[in-house]
């Protein structure tokens, strides 16, 4: 896909900045870089189980997910995880604690940084298909159906604690060890 400059309207090319293949003007400096988006989603607990939904879009048409989305720009993503679940599985849910966060890596897109929850359904309340589900529906999480993302099959590994190793590894600059402090 062709991308063009923001200034000046010429086509993008292909140049090396600081180790990294990017797409910039050849007139002037603009450079367009990918930044990723931002999603966030929720393990809701209800009834015994967790809530899935199967989606009524693509990508993933058919297939079961956690209830999420985009983060708006105007939005803090724990807001975004409640809108969503009130949008896809029509329940206001209360979270109750951070899972974790993420990175899915894309090639043609911008890549996405995850956000996960944990969520229960607010005390009364019930669920339902939003829009872009076909139906939704509680799974224990030893019978869980074919999930759309891998992504999320991590979430619901890290909220099991299935034992096996962690399912969000520290980034590199987490790795690195820290230099020592100086006073």
């Amino acid at each position: 896909m062709g991308h063009f400059c923001v200034n000046c309207g010429a086509a993008l090319v292909l140049r090396t900045l600081d180790g990294r293949e990017v797409e910039a003007c050849p007139n002037d400096d603009f450079v367009l870089w990918r930044d990723p988006k931002v999603a966030a989603a929720v393990v809701v607990e209800s009834q015994g189980g967790i809530v899935l939904g199967r989606r009524a879009i693509e990508p993933g048409y058919g297939l079961w997910c956690l209830p999420g989305g985009f983060v708006n720009h105007d939005e803090d993503p724990a807001s975004a995880a409640i809108r969503e679940c009130r949008e896809e599985i029509n329940a206001d849910v209360e979270l109750t604690a951070l899972l974790g966060t993420y990175h899915v890596a894309k090639r043609s897109v911008s890549s996405i940084i995850g956000i996960a929850y944990r969520g229960r359904v607010v005390d009364g309340g019930s669920i339902s298909p939003g829009p872009e589900m076909l139906e939704v529906a509680v799974f224990t999480p030893d019978a869980l159906p074919p999930l759309a993302f891998p992504s999320h099959r991590e979430v619901l590994a890290r909220f099991a604690g299935a034992g096996v190793p962690p399912a969000f590894p520290p980034s590199r600059a987490q790795e690195s060890p820290k230099p020592p402090r100086t006073r």
